[in-house]
């Protein structure tokens, strides 16, 4: 049933947010923005200030940070939803200490069944130095697995660097 995956990842400020930004405005479709960040602090806050500024007053905006699918599934047929993003989606998962393989097989389903187009940003974690502590390995190699599911699942598939985006799968609009 899906109408398209669009999955872009980047490393922390690489411009990825603001490419997927002007995918969707570019796409002409009504939009939709799924944000599931919880902006616990003070530098969150301003984070998501800054986000809700660029895009402006055009998104319909859903927040879920934990259950994805009953919005994605919710969505109107011809709309695009841009899902920023799956990096702070599953760290949710992480300290709600869900059972990650199965949370994620309920998002790649939904990704699935959803009518709309969507764009999911995550962060690329693989390219630094390992790790110290357990806990952060764990995500890495959690944030590792996903992206690698979401990329095979993907029509078109960007990475952002220095804001420029270099198709690794896929063609641009």
């Amino acid at each position: 049933m899906s109408s398209g995956l669009t999955f872009i990842l980047g490393g922390a400020a690489s411009g990825k947010s603001e490419f997927a930004e002007i995918l969707a405005r570019t796409s002409g479709k009504p939009l939709h923005y799924l944000a599931t960040s919880q902006p616990f602090d003070h530098e969150m806050r301003q984070k998501v200030d800054i986000h809700r500024a660029r895009r402006g007053t055009d998104w319909t905006t859903h927040e879920a940070p934990l259950e994805l699918a009953p919005v994605l599934e919710a969505l109107p047929t011809g709309a695009i939803c841009l899902l920023d993003c799956a990096t702070f989606w599953l760290s949710n998962h992480m300290m709600a200490e869900s059972d990650l393989d199965a949370a994620q097989s309920r998002l790649l389903r939904a990704l699935s069944d959803c009518p709309a187009a969507v764009i999911v940003v995550s962060n690329e974690v693989g390219q630094g130095i390992v790790p110290a502590d357990a806990l952060s390995r764990r995500f890495r190699e959690a944030q590792g697995r996903l992206n690698i599911a979401l990329a095979a699942r993907a029509d078109l598939v960007v990475q952002v660097v220095a804001g420029l985006p270099n198709v690794l799968k896929g063609k641009l609009p």
